[in-house]
């Protein structure tokens, strides 16, 4: 009778510790989605407004057409883009097409007086460091994630129950470049 208490007293802590282990990796792998989803968010944020600046600017810069084309493709594809490795080229990519923008506006003294044109060019900037901001959030939870799946004994449910690691959103190599400043 003994034998039988002992163990099922080890099976009950076995399985109390399986379920634990296993509803700690949903936990942090949702905390990962979450993550993901704000950066989502701005990205989509930073997209809804390039049109009212792309407008507000082609009122007082109609020649410059290849900077509005190359603004829409790099909104275009982000809004397409699927995943963080996908996101990341295009965040870099409308990143550079709206220093582009603003380095054109820099020659319309009349539109960098704009109201319109200053109040998006904060709200551009405010998105810029929540989108900074939010990556380095997701990235602390991808880091925690990560770990949980490769430290032992988390490790063996994680591969009984296929939990899968998750990339890092990374900087591209032209964000990693040195900004060149020209006076």
């Amino acid at each position: 009778m003994n034998i039988f208490l002992i163990i099922g007293a080890v099976l009950l802590v076995i399985f109390g510790w399986l379920f634990m282990t296993y509803n700690s990796l949903v936990t942090l792998r949702n905390r990962v989605r979450e993550a993901w989803s704000q950066i989502d968010v701005q990205l989509k944020r930073r997209s809804s407004l390039i049109p009212n600046l792309v407008e507000t600017v082609k009122g007082y810069a109609k020649h410059e057409k290849e900077v509005f084309e190359n603004v829409t493709k790099a909104r275009s594809a982000l809004m397409q883009a699927k995943g963080p490795a996908d996101a990341a080229v295009a965040s870099d990519q409308m990143s550079g097409a709206l220093k582009t923008l603003f380095a054109v506006a820099e020659n319309y003294p009349d539109l960098k007086a704009s109201d319109n044109f200053k109040t998006l060019q904060t709200e551009i900037s405010d998105t810029e460091t929540k989108v900074a901001a939010s990556r380095q959030f997701y990235n602390t939870n991808v880091l925690d994630y990560n770990n949980s799946l490769e430290v032992m004994p988390t490790a063996l449910i994680a591969g009984i129950f296929h939990f899968q690691k998750t990339d890092f959103f990374q900087a591209t190599e032209a964000e990693k470049k040195d900004v060149e400043v020209k006076m």
